[in-house]
């Protein structure tokens, strides 16, 4: 095993470097003048969105790995002093494999870096990558996007553990459970494990580190956004688009809530907290897209059922009309605690789910709850989670925080 806890620091890692260097035939016409990573969206290249979350996350120094058309890039990006980086090209051949390119620019990279894809976007939280990465005696840590809507096709099986199991770069393999998108935390030394020769660095060096247990994985259900295909690029653009929106508890945020293990059951229990109603329609007069997510294990009691619980929502929604308001989705998870879902919160399911449905930016959001199971879900989904309570109402967060006032 390459890595001891003794050889890396405990700082993470302020570098990036990022395989650029490919010619994106899939994504022709489009990449006949421009590489992939410089495809525009909403007046700016993929690739400034890549580097504008890496300022954010820390990082201080950047790599770029080119081969294909590298002027487009180096002339817009320069030295990346206007973006607050360093940036450093290695420009190797168009044929060069990753392997080979990342053994060319050896001598640029810190003894432990972040490695990046060009053309996966991913709400990236290093401080947590880091922090699991730290704490296990591995030499790599990938980020693999657990795929249970079946957005692509699966490489990658996990042991309970989060150790890699099986890594299939031809994707064939029974029971596959997630894929790599990239954002690897990397020791550098782990480059000389390449062989030499125009390589590709997954296909020779993957399969020997899953072998060793040297590669720890970083599960998400966060969907990442690419220009890998023509087909990706309507849901990329929508992506980052950034529309506004807001995620919010139900009772507590809303209405006032019932009685401890009681359950509001039909619209005459209903009670809205004083103001939510008006916040809810400053909310959409503003232009957010708004999103219910609630816990309602009544349901699983026997103490109400599907339909009175859609009958409560319809008349949420016409009674918001008063006020030009609406809700975009509710989303509910009717199951009991036993019943080991993944959509009941603190479980992040549900936040995911609104994620994937409307191609949120979740770390971009906040979720308003009223409890610590909101707090615990909003924080695995790395969003700005927000408790109100009786001195601090969704009225008040709406005016004073998002200084929206109608």
């Amino acid at each position: 095993m390459i890595r001891t806890k003794e050889n890396i620091s405990n700082r993470k890692p302020k570098q990036a470097v990022i395989l650029a260097g490919g010619l994106g035939t899939r994504l022709r016409p489009i990449t006949d003048t421009i590489p992939k990573p410089m495809i525009p969206f909403h007046g700016k290249p993929f690739l400034e969105y890549l580097l504008e979350m890496l300022v954010d996350q820390g990082i201080e120094r950047v790599v770029l790995l080119l081969g294909y058309l590298p002027e487009v890039v180096t002339e817009y990006f320069g030295d990346g002093n206007k973006w607050g980086l360093e940036i450093a090209y290695s420009i190797t051949e168009v044929e060069d494999d990753t392997g080979l390119r990342l053994q060319k620019a050896k001598h640029l990279f810190d003894p432990v870096f972040l490695l990046m894809y060009c053309d996966n976007y991913w709400p990236l939280n290093l401080d947590k990558l880091w922090n699991r990465f730290v704490s296990h005696d591995v030499s790599v840590l990938v980020t693999v996007y657990m795929n249970r809507d079946n957005y692509t096709r699966s490489n990658i099986r996990l042991d309970e553990d989060g150790y890699i199991e099986v890594y299939d770069k031809t994707r064939t393999a029974e029971n596959l459970q997630g894929v790599d998108i990239g954002f690897f935390i990397l020791q550098r030394d782990v480059i000389d494990m390449i062989p030499e020769g125009n390589h590709n660095f997954e296909k020779t060096v993957m399969p020997r580190l899953v072998k060793n247990r040297e590669i720890i994985t970083y599960p998400t259900d966060h969907r990442y956004y690419s220009v890998g295909s023509h087909e990706r690029l309507k849901l990329t653009d929508v992506f980052l688009s950034r529309k506004p929106a807001i995620i919010l508890d139900r009772d507590g945020v809303l209405n006032k809530k019932a009685p401890k293990a009681e359950y509001i059951t039909n619209w005459a229990e209903w009670e809205w907290i004083p103001g939510s109603k008006e916040a809810v329609c400053l909310l959409k007069k503003a232009g957010f897209l708004i999103i219910i997510v609630s816990n309602q294990a009544g349901i699983a009691r026997g103490i109400m059922t599907h339909e009175d619980l859609s009958a409560i929502h319809e008349q949420l929604q016409n009674d918001l009309k008063s006020c030009n308001g609406s809700v975009d989705k509710i989303y509910y998870c009717p199951h009991g605690w036993d019943e080991n879902c993944e959509c009941r919160k603190p479980k992040p399911g549900m936040l995911f789910q609104a994620q994937r449905d409307f191609h949120l930016d979740l770390t971009r959001l906040y979720f308003v709850g009223d409890d610590e199971r909101d707090k615990m879900a909003g924080d695995a989904a790395d969003m700005k989670t927000v408790l109100l309570n009786e001195s601090f109402t969704l009225n008040d967060f709406v005016r004073k925080e998002l200084n929206i006032i109608g």
